[in-house]
């Protein structure tokens, strides 16, 4: 028991529905209920609503906790009365007709699912996804059919943007409010354990994307049965805080988190913005995470979404990885030019992407201008793959106000080059889904809120982004998409048909042979920041330099106006031989290169 905390009775676990020998156990925690009581539905026959058939009282058995169990079946649908009030199961398992309805009771997953992976973090390629926009029809279901051409691609993980339960039909996915149930528009729980199963059946390691730092603000009934889960002695952008010091929720967070590696067998979590979880007590509730889901049979990976640069996420806490932005910022302003917002502190230099390559980060402890403080610490301790870097992830793509891909607003040859980069160094790298082919489409920010709430995200939406030079005129600011409408949801959707028409299939061609090389390659598959080098030669050529006993390899970028992409004097010792171009010289149908790998057989 975290000494900070209060005791909570033992028996408070396993609330919501629970189909047991006899029946279904109903089970309910609350702090400002006399009397509880669960409301059963019974199912509409020709579509409509779900209409109430019975009611049955809880027994009270002390310390807020009630309970009863009844002879009925997984398929019941209910929800609970909590004194005058009828409320939604904030453990339900399954939400069938949104937030605000009534849970469907779930029998907990059965069977023998096909065999995990079980990938080291080092053999991870991330390729992070969200369901309803990866296909047309936006399911569980439709998201299995392309599972073969995403292992055809040679990453090794997929990462899914959160699943839990939340308001409309449609949204990113980060204001989730039933943690426990998969948003009912990507189809159902069983849908999504086949999902899994399959990836698993493709040699793809499945890690969930989980929110802990806040609840979603539209169907959120969790404080209604106990106010005591949230506080507001801290300040989120999002409403309440989780209150880390009540034990019910360091336990709704600590089961919720091995709910998604047991009941649909994943294979990692990736928590996001950790940095913003605010635990004042002695043991950080990212502590008792690691510690709780290192007790599992398997390993699991565990990835951070961190902006502070801590490496002690990894060295103390006993995380696997962070996400390391540096490196993508960097990458950005580079590409394009582009110095609004947080890309200001960050130079289009090739000498400051070569120091945050050999330093893991580039801010380990300088002045951040934005806060006035100092920023980061030296990593010198974390590996090479616990660095997870990327050239685009939702955030970076999504955050931006039209939602254009690194690869609409940079020169082809440039993004070419950045990718093989990415995918040659030794950190562990990250696609977001579509940027593989150079999709067409754009990743907006979208939302399914009821109107009222509705107008004000659009409203702030368009005011976030005043203080950006483009868009300083009301008139152009209004030019940016709803997110409230439809179109902005529908126009997000990958259209897979283009990746068989040039120029997409020659850029797939690309990202499928380095992912080859990285993965075949006796010296590239072995990450290793102590035999890897960096450089620059001149203010417009980065090299970057990995050796093992079986060889060297070498990668060159040059982003001058007329390339030169021969080994730079530095490396000069060695007999180098190409092994891949990054353009046209490999790939026919891409620009020329400014990247080119080789290959020597000596160790240096």
């Amino acid at each position: 028991m975290n000494p900070d905390t209060k005791p909570l009775p033992v028996e408070i676990r396993e609330l919501g529905a629970t189909v047991v020998d006899d029946g279904v156990r109903f089970r309910v925690w609350s702090t400002r209920a006399e009397r509880v009581a669960v409301v059963l539905y019974d199912k509409p026959t020709h579509g409509g609503e779900p209409v109430v058939a019975h009611e049955h009282p809880l027994e009270a058995r002390g310390d807020g906790l009630f309970e009863a169990t009844l002879e009925l079946t997984a398929g019941a649908l209910y929800k609970f009365r909590v004194g005058d009030d009828l409320y939604p199961d904030p453990y339900a398992r399954h939400l069938p007709y949104g937030v605000h309805g009534p849970a469907e009771v779930m029998r907990a997953a059965t069977g023998k699912p096909a065999p995990r992976p079980r990938l080291a973090l080092s053999d991870c390629v991330i390729y992070e996804l969200h369901i309803g926009t990866f296909t047309p029809e936006g399911t569980f279901a439709a998201a299995t059919r392309r599972l073969p051409a995403i292992a055809e691609l040679g990453v090794t993980a997929i990462e899914l943007l959160p699943l839990a339960s939340f308001s409309g039909r449609w949204g990113w996915g980060y204001d989730g409010v039933a943690h426990f149930a998969p948003h009912a528009a990507y189809g159902r729980p069983e849908d999504l354990r086949a999902l899994v199963d399959a990836a698993h059946g493709l040699g793809l390691a499945v890690i969930f994307d989980v929110v802990f730092n806040h609840f979603g603000p539209e169907g959120n009934y969790l404080g209604a049965y106990s106010p005591e889960y949230f506080t507001n002695a801290v300040a989120t952008p999002w409403g309440q805080a989780l209150d880390y010091t009540t034990p019910a929720m360091r336990r709704f967070v600590g089961e919720n988190a091995l709910y998604w590696l047991d009941e649909f067998d994943g294979d990692g979590l990736r928590l996001d913005a950790t940095h913003t979880i605010h635990d004042p007590t002695e043991r950080h509730i990212l502590a008792e995470l690691v510690a709780e889901v290192r007790k599992l049979e398997d390993p699991r990976i565990l990835i951070a979404e961190d902006e502070r640069n801590d490496p002690g996420l990894v060295l103390t806490t006993g995380l696997d990885a962070v996400w390391a932005d540096d490196f993508h910022h960097i990458v950005h302003v580079l590409s394009t030019g582009e110095r609004d917002g947080y890309y200001d502190e960050y130079e289009p230099s090739l000498a400051q992407l070569a120091r945050c390559i050999d330093r893991g980060f580039f801010y380990e402890g300088q002045p951040w201008r934005p806060t006035g403080e100092p920023r980061g610490a030296p990593a010198d301790g974390m590996s090479a793959p616990s660095f997870v870097y990327c050239l685009q992830n939702h955030d970076q793509v999504g955050n931006r106000a039209l939602g254009e891909r690194l690869h609409h607003i940079a020169p082809r040859d440039l993004y070419c080059a950045m990718t093989a980069l990415l995918l040659f160094l030794p950190s562990t790298p990250l696609l977001w889904m579509g940027q593989e082919w150079g999709a067409s489409t754009p990743w907006r920010f979208f939302t399914d809120h009821p109107p009222e709430l509705g107008k004000l995200v659009t409203e702030g939406r368009r005011g976030e982004f005043k203080a950006f030079a483009a868009f300083a005129d009301p008139n152009t600011r209004a030019k940016i998409p709803d997110p409230q409408a439809e179109a902005t949801y529908r126009n997000s959707q990958l259209q897979w048909d283009e990746r068989e028409r040039s120029p997409h299939r020659e850029l797939l061609a690309l990202h499928q042979a380095l992912l080859r090389l990285r993965r075949e390659d006796p010296v590239l598959r072995v990450p290793d920041r102590h035999r890897t080098s960096v450089g620059t030669d001149g203010l417009h050529s980065l090299w970057v330099r990995r050796w093992t006993p079986a060889g060297q390899r070498l990668l060159v970028i040059d982003l001058g106006e007329r390339p030169e992409l021969a080994p730079p004097a530095a490396v000069r010792g060695s007999t180098w031989t190409p092994l891949l171009y990054a353009g046209a010289q490999s790939f026919p149908g891409l620009p020329a290169a400014r990247a080119a790998i080789y290959a020597a057989e000596a160790a240096p």
